[in-house]
């Protein structure tokens, strides 16, 4: 099964639209590093999230090193994301993540990179929940005021969502 390891950024967004359970359903594993999920999620939903399937991992210490020196080489990441990058790309496992210097980094290094946009895809085409549940979910994250998923992109899944509802 393949492995999506997230940065907080997506696991934010998704408990906003109250998404986070349908991505559960997903035919997919989800994880973070042990360091991330010590430092934002443990006090905040982590362990409800790990009840339904998410995976804390621990980087080994040749992986400790690597996260230490991209962090060193892209000083705006933050620690957490650094240790998201390395746990998916020294595992060839999949990132998500929000985050725009995240991104450049996986995409640079072609690590394999997704984000809340795409969830929101997985979950319509397989069902894993209703196209009303999307629609409001989607319309809750974009009305965020923290919301940085571009515009034109949101206003396409909407519609979509939308028409599915009227069928």
């Amino acid at each position: 099964m393949k492995v999506l390891v997230s940065d907080t950024s997506v696991l934010v967004d998704l408990e906003r639209g109250a998404l986070i359970e349908s991505c559960f359903r997903l035919p997919f594993e989800f994880a973070v590093p042990d360091l991330l999920y010590r430092r934002e999620l443990s006090d905040h939903g982590g362990p409800e999230l790990m009840k339904i399937g998410l995976r804390v991992e621990e980087l080994s210490s040749a992986e400790l090193g690597l996260a230490q020196s991209v962090r060193g080489q892209h000083p705006k990441l933050s620690l957490p994301d650094a240790y998201a990058y390395v746990l998916a790309s020294s595992r060839a496992w999949t990132l998500l993540t929000g985050d725009g210097e995240l991104r450049t980094l996986a995409q640079a290094k072609k690590v394999q990179c997704f984000g809340v946009l795409w969830l929101c895809d997985q979950i319509f085409d397989s069902n894993a929940s209703d196209a009303t549940m999307l629609l409001t979910g989607l319309e809750a994250i974009a009305g965020h005021p923290r919301c940085r998923l571009p515009r034109a992109e949101i206003a396409v899944r909407l519609e979509r969502y939308r028409a599915a509802i009227i069928k």
